[in-house]
């Protein structure tokens, strides 16, 4: 009842709000043509993101955008594919004769607006170091959102079997990286070595990932990056459109399904999407895992408003998903059985019912995001509410551990118009937090409430070639954890916890030619303990391991600095970046060999401390297109993270990774984007390894194919895929696999579970139109 009331009057306040900012709007006209020739580009898309207004153009290129805001600049955006993008700012007061002359090329264009950062800005402009992954790189084959951005250096994931992953950047994760939805941050558990993000893979059109330190923008959690998903664009005025998903794969079955549905009639834009993942035990190249498979049901819409005072969208999703879990036994003759010693009882394991353990998580959102126009500015204004549910069952559909944690954000943004190239910022944060445990029988975190509040002064001052940026944000946190009493016995002692800091960031760009441009970064910010960090006392059974806080933890200090090149040419484009980050007093849980009993099972001890750590790394990326049907893309990523307190390796750090890709892209008749691909997926040896608690893995390569088109029957698109990854059925441990030897279980440390062996995905992704 309470989140109905939420939603109405949320709507109520969306309605209200087109009238109190309401200012006079004007229509905007251009046309799209071929810089070679001059002919018009029918079917260009132009986006401005900043209103999130969508056109597209007609038969003779040319495209109307109405009720736009009278005054102010605005940056555009036009994309045609075998073209680059086009970017312009606009001044709406006076605005020009509108007409983007689109270069022809073979090359995937660098060209993009990144809107995660402080100001929506092209890449070139931009100096935080961003990568973006398109609608057409979420569709390949991968088993879940953070698994799709693997593809970008820099970035890996701590998996747990194929349903769960948890984004690495740089060498961070957990509550170092940020992920944003809805313009808001997700609020989980994202403490947890086995919490996913609860977010439909589906769901965004496009993906940026802001690698480094983001604490300007969004607080003391964006210490090692930022991941923006962004919802599709509105449809253009007076059209209803569509999608149409559907993927299975063979290594465990997984059937994956998503409608979407959106439309815009003057102004009023609304969007739903359904999405439903299912999927049996995966497949080692050794066989089967145990009770590794899952269900997964998301639900989503938008309602909202898109007018010349601006937008106002109201988002909300609802996530569930239900992941088979397994501490792995074996008996005499090296089956897998239960910790009781009973067979599991699909020994085929291809049944789609999960038996237990499991785990059960949901997650309910509402964000109401707004860009009100101004009269020297424009205010963007974020709510967001959430609640997520994590129940861990044990035996039954009773949970042993369930926590329930309520959040609310508040985030406001000023943005001044520009006066001689200067553009301030001013904003504003807030949240707080409410998490409550909810089993009976264990308990591994109190129950606790967080608040936080952070405001922040950013400026960027464009001239000629160059781009400056400064920055600097305070923020304060607080922590109040609750007494609990077990059995007359003190489980938990109330503590409090009050932390506040100031970031600062300077960022330059240069362009010294169309072709080159270079950017760098420096940087401090701070990252506040979570509760999970300062007072844990229990059982993780996802984990399997016991875990102890410590209340007497400081926050994180982050210093950073990066610097990256990027050449984009006719036939070649390339990038090459290198950083570091220096962590003062970081967070790590660590075991020195210490057992509890709990509960008549024996399990390791893990308890946070703090040391120092300093991680530098270095990305590449070099894509040819010797001629326009053949695409080679090389992309490499490497971190060494060490601990200089106790001067060894840090633990769980990702390998060196080498990915390539040859494309050939020939032209058929009665076919577009037609492909066929071979890839090399290459990691090294991770011998850095911290060996009190951590495993060396060795080195490995992976061969991947995939072929697809896309076929017309009428006017309607069909898009096929059938992509194999891991052909060679290779036996291997990822470096940040919860399953290789050592982190699977303590009483045999030799045992393991190799990663996904053999794996091939048909794909089908449908596009439509249903009325215009």
């Amino acid at each position: 009842m309470k989140k109905l009331q939420l939603i109405g009057l949320v709507i109520i306040y969306t309605l209200l709000s087109s009238t109190a900012f309401a200012t006079a709007f004007k229509d905007i006209t251009g046309k799209v043509i071929d810089a070679s020739n001059n002919q018009a580009l029918p079917g260009a898309t132009i986006y401005i993101p900043d209103l999130k207004v969508t056109a597209v153009t007609n038969n003779d290129g040319e495209f109307t955008i109405n009720n736009l805001p009278s005054k102010g600049s605005y940056l555009m955006e036009v994309h045609y594919i075998g073209y680059k993008t086009a970017t312009q700012i606009i001044n709406f007061a006076t605005p020009p004769n509108i007409t983007f002359a689109l270069q022809p090329t073979a090359i995937e264009t660098r060209e993009v607006v990144i809107t995660g950062s402080m100001i929506s800005s092209t890449s070139k402009r931009n100096s935080t170091s961003s990568a973006v992954v398109s609608k057409d790189q979420l569709l390949a084959p991968s088993t879940n959102l953070i698994d799709a951005l693997t593809r970008i250096p820099g970035v890996s994931q701590i998996t747990t079997g194929p349903s769960i992953s948890k984004p690495v950047i740089r060498g961070l994760g957990y509550n170092r990286i940020v992920t944003l939805d809805d313009g808001i941050k997700q609020q989980g558990q994202q403490w947890g070595d086995e919490h996913g993000i609860e977010i439909d893979q589906f769901k965004s059109d496009r993906v940026e990932v802001l690698r480094g330190a983001a604490s300007l923008i969004y607080g003391s959690d964006a210490l090692g990056g930022v991941i923006n998903l962004l919802e599709p664009s509105t449809a253009p005025n007076g059209q209803v459109k569509g999608e149409l998903i559907s993927n299975y794969s063979t290594n465990n079955g997984l059937t994956a399904n998503s409608l979407m549905l959106t439309g815009n009639e003057n102004g009023f834009v609304w969007r739903a999407r359904g999405t439903y993942k299912n999927a049996y035990s995966f497949k080692t190249p050794t066989g089967y895992f145990p009770n590794s498979g899952f269900n997964e049901t998301d639900l989503s819409g938008m309602v909202g408003l898109n007018k010349s005072w601006g937008y106002s969208h109201l988002n909300v999703s609802s996530f569930r998903n239900n992941i088979g879990f397994y501490d792995p036994s074996l008996d005499a003759n090296g089956n897998f059985v239960k910790e009781d010693g009973d067979p599991f009882l699909h020994s085929d394991f291809k049944s789609r019912s999960l038996e237990y353990p499991r785990q059960d998580i949901r997650h309910f959102k509402i964000a109401l995001n707004n860009n009100f126009i101004l009269a020297n500015g424009n205010l963007k204004a974020d709510f967001g509410y959430q609640q997520n549910q994590r129940r861990e069952l044990e035996d039954g559909p009773s949970p042993s551990l369930f926590f329930d944690l309520k959040t609310y954000n508040a985030d406001l943004k000023y943005y001044i118009n520009e006066t001689d190239g200067w553009q301030p910022v001013f904003g504003i944060s807030a949240d707080a937090g409410r998490s409550q445990n909810k089993a009976d029988d264990e308990f591994l975190i109190p129950n606790y409430n967080t608040y936080g509040i952070g405001a922040f002064a950013y400026a960027k001052k464009n001239w000629e070639s160059n781009t400056f940026s400064i920055g600097a944000r305070y923020d304060y946190r607080k922590n109040n954890g609750k007494q609990l009493f077990v059995d007359d016995e003190e489980r938990f002692a109330p503590f409090q916890n009050k932390f506040s800091n100031v970031s600062g960031a300077l960022g330059f760009t240069h362009q010294f030619n169309d072709e080159l441009n270079f950017k760098a970064n420096a940087g401090s910010a701070f990252r506040a303990p979570n509760p999970a960090e300062l007072a844990s006392n229990g059982v993780h059974e996802g984990t399997f391991r016991y875990e102890i806080g410590n209340s007497n933890l400081s926050p994180e200090r982050s210093y950073q600095v990066d610097a990256a090149l990027e050449y984009e040419g006719k036939i070649i484009s390339a990038s090459a970046s290198v950083y570091n980050n220096y962590i003062h007093n970081f967070i790590y849980a660590s075991t020195n060999g210490e057992t509890t009993i709990a509960e008549g099972t024996q399990y390791p001890v893990y308890r946070y401390g703090q040391v120092n750590a300093n991680l530098y790394g270095a990305e590449a990326s070099l894509t040819i297109h010797p001629v326009s049907f053949i695409h080679f893309e090389n992309t490499f990523g490497y971190v060494h993270a060490h601990n200089s307190t106790l001067d060894r390796p840090l633990a769980f750090i990702p390998a060196g990774t080498l990915r390539n890709e040859l494309r050939f892209e020939p032209k058929f008749k009665g076919t577009n984007d037609a492909y066929l691909s071979v890839g090399i997926n290459s990691a090294f040896k991770q011998n850095r390894v911290d060996e009190t608690f951590e495993t060396p893995t060795s080195g490995y390569t992976l061969l991947n194919a995939g072929i697809g088109a896309t076929f017309n029957l009428g006017k309607q698109p069909v898009k096929l895929s059938v992509s194999g990854n891991n052909l060679l059925n290779q036996k291997y441990y990822d470096a940040l696999s919860r399953y290789k030897p050592g982190r699977l279980s303590s009483e045999d440390p030799s045992l393991g579970i190799y990663n996904t062996g053999r794996n091939i995905t048909f794909g089908l992704y449908v596009p439509f139109m249903v009325a215009k």
